[in-house]
């Protein structure tokens, strides 16, 4: 792919990451396989140092998998007067599109519903043409079309589901949206082509410590039991809303604080809402996204605190009667809860600040030394990972006396992004030699990229994983094999929550498919009958217990129901005293 090394994440890979980790000493160590985590390994990575990376559960199982999926500036954030953040933003969202992830980050339109005439139009509309301006950089094109303004009668032939009463005009403009899990996986895969070791399921458990500095990590490897000191000339703790809980490992008072909010979203059928463009509507807190999913809309977000269970947050049923509630406002056809096939909740790592409301916390990010050896870093937003990477691994550098390059991570394509424009454009060629239909190939390449070809080359060698998933045709069967092959899926949930996201683009969150994953994959990743059985159960388990926790009253009801559930392969912070 790169032509330096491999870019798998398999099983055998894995175990070589950690052979290393036990026996060798690194540049640097990252705690944390989330997008910050993924981003700072890649950016240590392509510097040229030698780097780790450990993560307790499945790589972006936290809040990298759980967002709005959009590649954004932040369009709000311009009321709060905050342009820094705003052009940061937009200006990522330019290389993401156009230089960073082609094949997985694309353009998607949005309606601003007016509900006032004259001053509303001029107000969000000079917003609207800031943000558009602000995009604009020596570096990078826009990488979207331009917003523009529409009566009430051009904004109902792009979205007749709206209802006519509810509105006045519209503004139209345009963001970007990815698979946010995927990306995390990509930019991990990307880092290991580049000499990164990384590794799933191991939690870190401690620090090494020679006097006062930091020289490592104890990991404990979840699945093999095996207690490892990986040593380090630098740690970066990159672990979003645990970032106190590993703070508190370290000892002594932190320099960085986070509190999490609670985001979540419901999944709704793409019949349900008739419209070519998603939908941005302000509420008397924030603004609620109706963004465009393949074959469905995804409606979010809440922002509510959240103190309870950090690697498992539950959406009561307030908070779909909240969602509900405020899009149906405008819409002439009510959604109801029959309609909703999915639901998932996230946690927003946010900065603590004087103000009690989430929404008002920053989402700026904050990079410490609270140690020697030991860098922290919090905060951000997903669009802005790679700056965050960047302003961690520069700290690293000052540990390491400054001798290292300069960031090149805004020139690295990722894994499957090189060649890809001309891939797609032959993607009706590459439909007749491979025998799938141009549908299927134009769904491998936004979600591969020119890794296709890996696909393609599964399937010539089984002619049999050219079929789709019997309960969730959108997938085929190559890429469950694909997800514990090459992208690090450990467990059944791995692959249909985050790998896929059949757990919630189905009605049944992924029952129905989980049996025939299951056996795809048993034999990859060695699971006896007794394994296979224990992951089919445990997967029923989690979405029963999901299911029940939405029917809830509040949050410390779903809490108690969705944590009736504990974690397959427990971490420290799933038995008692939280660690990651």
């Amino acid at each position: 792919m790169i032509g330096l090394g491999s870019s798998r994440l398999g099983p055998q890979e894995r175990e070589r990451a950690l052979e290393r980790m036990a026996g060798e000493e690194f540049d640097v160590v990252v705690v944390g396989g989330g997008i910050t985590g993924a981003g700072v390994a890649l950016d240590a990575a392509t510097r040229g140092l030698k780097v780790a990376l450990v993560e307790a559960r499945d790589f972006a199982s936290g809040t990298s998998s759980r967002s709005s999926k959009l590649i954004h500036g932040g369009l709000r954030y311009l009321e709060q007067y905050n342009f820094d953040l705003v052009r940061e933003a937009l200006t990522e969202r330019g290389l993401l599109l156009q230089v960073i992830a082609p094949h997985l980050v694309r353009p998607v339109p949005f309606l601003f519903p007016l509900t006032h005439r004259g001053w509303e139009r001029f107000y969000v509309g000079a917003g609207v043409a800031l943000y558009d301006s602000l995009s604009l950089s020596m570096r990078t094109a826009r990488g979207v079309p331009a917003h523009r303004h529409l009566t009430r009668r051009q904004a109902l032939r792009v979205a007749p589901s709206l209802r006519k009463t509810s509105f006045t005009g519209a503004v139209q403009y345009w963001d970007a949206q990815v698979d946010d899990a995927r990306y995390v996986v990509t930019v991990l895969r990307t880092a290991a082509a580049y000499g990164a070791q990384i590794a799933s399921r191991t939690e870190c458990t401690g620090f090494l410590r020679e006097g006062e500095r930091v020289t490592g990590v104890r990991v404990r490897d979840l699945e093999g039991g095996r207690e490892l000191e990986v040593r380090a000339r630098q740690v970066v703790n990159a672990t979003g809303v645990w970032t106190d809980d590993i703070q508190h490992l370290v000892g002594g008072r932190g320099r960085i604080h986070v509190k999490a909010s609670k985001g979540i979203h419901l999944v709704v059928p793409r019949d349900r809402i008739h419209s070519a463009s998603g939908l941005i509507i302000r509420t008397e807190k924030s603004v609620l996204f109706v963004i465009p999913w393949g074959r469905h809309w995804i409606v979010g977000t809440t922002d509510t605190t959240w103190t309870f269970d950090k690697a498992h947050p539950a959406a009561s049923k307030a908070d779909i009667d909240y969602l509900l509630e405020h899009v149906n406002a405008f819409l002439n056809v009510p959604l109801t809860p029959d309609d909703v096939e999915g639901v998932y909740a996230g946690l927003r790592p946010l900065l603590s600040g004087e103000s009690e409301e989430t929404s008002k916390l920053s989402r700026e990010h904050v990079v410490a030394h609270p140690v020697p050896g030991l860098v922290m870093v919090a905060g951000g937003k997903y669009t802005t990972y790679r700056v965050m990477a960047k302003d961690a691994v520069d700290a690293v550098a000052h540990g390491l006396d400054g001798r290292i390059a300069p960031s090149c991570t805004d020139r690295i394509t990722l894994a499957g992004g090189s060649g890809y424009q001309a891939l797609w454009n032959s993607r009706r060629r590459l439909a007749a030699s491979s025998g799938l239909h141009v549908a299927r190939i134009e769904h491998l390449l936004h979600r591969y990229g020119t890794l296709i070809e890996d696909l393609l080359e599964l399937v010539a060698e089984r002619p049999d994983l050219a079929k789709p998933l019997a309960k969730a045709d959108d997938y085929l069967r190559a890429e469950v094999v694909y997800a514990a092959t090459h992208e690090g899926a450990r467990h059944l949930n791995d692959i249909l929550s985050r790998r896929t996201r059949i757990s919630f683009e189905t009605w049944d969150r992924g029952l129905g498919a989980a049996e025939e994953a299951a056996t795809l994959v048993a034999p990859l990743l060695g699971w006896t009958k007794e394994e296979a059985e224990r992951e089919l159960e445990h997967y029923a388990q989690r979405v029963h217990a999901e299911r029940a926790s939405q029917t809830s009253e509040n949050d410390r009801e779903a809490d108690a129901l969705r944590r009736g559930v504990p974690d397959l392969v427990p971490t420290a912070g799933t038995e008692g005293e939280p660690v990651r």
